[in-house]
C-alpha cells in the first residue's frame, strides 16, 4: 500500500473514514489495533514506525469492524508513549468520534531521532506489516546508524517561500491533505518553528542545487567496456548528462536519459518476434536508479549519484555506505531501513518508491526472468555500486557445484567489467592469495573463467568469464 492511502481515507466523511480503514492491508506506515489494546502492547508499533519512517496506528479497528475505544481507556492510550516507550515517541493523537461515547485513535508517529525502545527495553523496528523485535546485534548496529537524527529531518535553514507552490499543492492534492501547511506537517518536512526540512527542501524547492549542488543525477554512456583514462577514456560524445531539480524531476530526467542510451540487442519477445531490447531490464535499472536517489547520503559533499552504461552492463554509484544492519553480501536479506525516511515515505506517496525490500526482489526476478546474471552490490570506502550485467545466468548444475567463495570471485569479475589479473581479484574479494587461486581454478574447470597468458609466471595473465 502506498502511505498516501491513510491520508486518502482520513480526508472522507468520519463514517466512510472508518470502513476505508478497516479494509486496508497493513504495511511499513500502517497498523491498526483493538479498543481494547493494552497500552504496554501499543507501544510496540509505535516503538517499531519511530525505528523506521514513521506512520500512523489507529486505535478501535479489529477483524475488520470498528469496536472503538471506550472513554475510560482513551487518557491511557493516548498515555501510552509517554510511559511504555524510551526515549519518547513523538506521536500526534487525533480522535474520531463515533455515535455512541466511544472513539477512534490516531497515533501519527514520527521518525525518531534516536533508538526508542519499550519500557520492558525491547527494540522493534517495522518492516513491511511486522514490529520486528531485534537481537541483540541488530540493535547495536541500529544503535551505530541512528547516531544522530536522520539528516533529511533537519533544518533547511531556508523559507517555506523557498518551496514550489505547484509542486507541493500537487502532493496536497495526492494524499488528500486539507492545506498544505497540514500536509507538510503531517510528513514531518516542517520543523517546530515552521522551517521546511532538508526532505521538504529537496523534494519541492525550485532548484535545490542551490543549496545541494551535488544533489543531483549524472548519466554517463561508454563506447567500451572499460572506461579508459586520458587519452584512451572511452566516454561517449554527449553523453554525459547532469540531471538536476527536485528529487520527483531527477528520477524522471534521469530515468528518460537511460531509455534513450541504454544499448540493446535483438531478441526474441513474448510475440514471437526478434525485437530490440535494452542489455538490462527497465524494471531491473529502474529500481536500482530509485533506491540510488531516495537513500544515498545528502550529507556526504562532493559525490552524486552516477549512473554508467556500458556495452555490457549498467553500474549505479550512490554516496553512502550500506547501514550496519544491512549485509551487501545477501541483498535479497536485506531488511527495511531508510537513510531517509521522510523523502521515502513521500516518494511513496506519489508511487514513485514502494518497500525497499520487495523492489530488490523484483530486481532479482526482472535479471533473472530475462536468463541474466544476478545483480552484484559493493561497497566501497564511501558509497554503494550495483552492477547489471548483461551476461547470462549460470546453469543451475554448475552453480550448485560453486563454493560462496568461488560465487564472490566470480561476482568480482563480473562486476569488474573487465579481466583480471590474479593481485587484482584477490585484492578485490579480500581474500589471500592461495585462496583467490583455488577459487579461480574451479571456476576454470567448471569453464566459467579463462585464463589467458604466455607462461604461469606472465606477470600479464588475466582471467576473464568465459
Amino acid at each position: 500500500m502506498h502511505a498516501a492511502e491513510v491520508d486518502q481515507a482520513l480526508a472522507l466523511p468520519p463514517d466512510e473514514a472508518l470502513d476505508v480503514l478497516a479494509r486496508l492491508p497493513e504495511g511499513q506506515w500502517f497498523e491498526r489495533k483493538s479498543g481494547r489494546v493494552d497500552p504496554k502492547d501499543l507501544a510496540i508499533p509505535l516503538v517499531a514506525l519511530a525505528n523506521a519512517e514513521g506512520g500512523c496506528v489507529v486505535v478501535g479497528l479489529y477483524d475488520g469492524t470498528v469496536d472503538g475505544v471506550p472513554p475510560a481507556r482513551v487518557n491511557a492510550l493516548r498515555q501510552a508513549a509517554q510511559d511504555f516507550t524510551r526515549p519518547v515517541v513523538r506521536a500526534r493523537v487525533e480522535e474520531i468520534r463515533l455515535s455512541d461515547d466511544r472513539c477512534v485513535l490516531l497515533l501519527r508517529v514520527d521518525p525518531g531521532e534516536a533508538v526508542h525502545e519499550t519500557a520492558k527495553g525491547d527494540v522493534y523496528l517495522r518492516i513491511g506489516d511486522e514490529s520486528r523485535r531485534l537481537g541483540f546485534a541488530q540493535r547495536q548496529e541500529l544503535e551505530y546508524d541512528r547516531g544522530s537524527a536522520p539528516f533529511d529531518g533537519t533544518r533547511a535553514r531556508v523559507g517555506v517561500d523557498e518551496l514550489d507552490p505547484i509542486e507541493v499543492g500537487a502532493y496536497q492534492q495526492a494524499i488528500g491533505s486539507s492545506s498544505p501547511d497540514a500536509m507538510l506537517r503531517a510528513r514531518g518536512l516542517l520543523t517546530r518553528d515552521r522551517e521546511p526540512t532538508v526532505a521538504a527542501y529537496l523534494l519541492f524547492a525550485r532548484s535545490p542545487q542551490m543549496l545541494f549542488p551535488n544533489a543531483h543525477v549524472r548519466v554517463l554512456r561508454y563506447t567500451d567496456v572499460d572506461r579508459g583514462t586520458g587519452a584512451r577514456l572511452s566516454l561517449d560524445d554527449d553523453a554525459d548528462i547532469r540531471c538536476e531539480g527536485s528529487i520527483p524531476q531527477q528520477i524522471d530526467r534521469a530515468a528518460h536519459e537511460i531509455e534513450r542510451l541504454l544499448y540493446r540487442r535483438r531478441a526474441l519477445s513474448a510475440s514471437g518476434r526478434f525485437e530490440a531490447s535494452g542489455i538490462v531490464p527497465r524494471d531491473a535499472w529502474l529500481e536500482g536508479l530509485v533506491n540510488a536517489v531516495l537513500h544515498r547520503s545528502y550529507s556526504m559533499v562532493g559525490d552524486h549519484v552516477r549512473v554508467e552504461i556500458f556495452p555490457d552492463r549498467v553500474e549505479i554509484s550512490s554516496p553512502g555506505r550500506f547501514p550496519g544492519i544491512v549485509n551487501p553480501d545477501r541483498p535479497l536479506d536485506i531488511s527495511r531501513y531508510a537513510r531517509n525516511p521522510r523523502i521515502a515515505r513521500v516518494c511513496s506517496d506519489l508511487g514513485i518508491a514502494q518497500e525497499l525490500g520487495e523492489g530488490i526482489r523484483r530486481m532479482f526476478d526482472e535479471m533473472r526472468s530475462r536468463g541474466l546474471t544476478d545483480p552484484v552490490y559493493t561497497q566501497t570506502q564511501s558509497g554503494v555500486r550495483l552492477v547489471l550485467s548483461s551476461l547470462d545466468m549460470l546453469p543451475e548444475e554448475i552453480a550448485d557445484q560453486l563454493s560462496p567463495g568461488a560465487r564472490q570471485v566470480l561476482d568480482v569479475l563480473r562486476s569488474s567489467g573487465r579481466p583480471l589479473g590474479t593481485g587484482q581479484v584477490e585484492e578485490a574479494a579480500r581474500i589471500a592469495r592461495p585462496t583467490a587461486i583455488r577459487h579461480l581454478q574451479k571456476l576454470q574447470e567448471l569453464g566459467v573463467v579463462v585464463w589467458e597468458g604466455q607462461s604461469p609466471k606472465d606477470p600479464r595473465a588475466v582471467w576473464r568469464i568465459s
